[in-house]
């Protein structure tokens, strides 16, 4: 996916170069006193499969404008705002890759992803794991896939996989949920310490990481009025858990 990151000020540059640097073809666009924003936006609108846009929601939407024909062909359009807070999926977000793209910003830059588009946020199913370092990506696409078999949910219904946020650089864990095409979403270890639900603890987990569980805690945190339909669930190197939202 090529990508464009436009940035208007000097916090914005900041969090520019933060993703240019994760993305194998991408390229930084600032403002200069020749080029506006709306007609930089004109110039690159049809030349990139996703446009990021660090600024308020209302410019990005304004200048768009003029540019937009259909959902199929439009650009990805992603909105970060100024203090990295929010990472959100502002145009084609289901056909045009903008979902899947926020929520890679979102981890990248510790945001939360917000996402409107009803063909994703009706799904209800999360997926909390918890693994070794050096998981291999087979290992975490069967422990996913089998969790699911035993509960006969069908792998659409997934909405996102949630871990702990030292994890971020896990690369058998991202690649297996890009190999199933899941959206992969982290939790800070701050939350899941301060999570008062009922879990399975883990004596391992507490003496290495001081925290009393980590794929159910994932799994319930990651979603709105969430309850466990699968407690965590032990394979080689790999925990499972899976929640529902919208339950309590």
């Amino acid at each position: 996916m090529k990508i464009a990151i436009i940035a208007i000020n000097k916090e914005g540059k900041k969090t520019a170069q933060i993703l240019n640097r994760n993305f194998i073809d991408s390229e930084i666009y600032t403002l200069t006193n020749k080029v506006s924003l709306k007609n930089l936006v004109g110039e690159i609108f049809n030349k990139f499969d996703g446009i990021i846009f660090i600024m308020a929601l209302g410019i990005v939407v304004r200048v768009i404008a003029p540019y937009l024909k259909d959902k199929y062909y439009d650009p990805a359009v992603v909105v970060v705002d100024k203090a990295k807070r929010f990472a959100i999926s502002a145009l084609s977000g289901h056909e045009g890759g903008a979902n899947k793209l926020t929520f890679i910003v979102a981890r990248i830059l510790d945001a939360i992803p917000i996402i409107t588009t009803a063909s994703d946020t009706g799904k209800k199913i999360i997926v909390g794991i918890g693994c070794r370092r050096g998981i291999s990506e087979d290992a975490v696409k069967k422990a996913i896939l089998n969790s699911l078999k035993e509960k006969n949910i069908p792998l659409e219904e997934v909405r996102l996989v949630a871990t702990l946020d030292i994890k971020r650089n896990e690369k058998g864990l991202i690649k297996a949920c890009l190999e199933l095409n899941l959206s992969l979403v982290f939790i800070s270890k701050e939350r899941i310490k301060n999570f008062c639900g009922e879990i399975e603890t883990s004596e391992v987990v507490e003496r290495n990481l001081g925290l009393k569980g980590v794929c159910e805690p994932c799994a319930l945190l990651a979603g709105r009025k969430t309850k466990l339909i699968l407690k965590k669930k032990i394979y080689p190197r790999v925990t499972v858990a899976i929640a529902r939202e919208d339950c309590i």
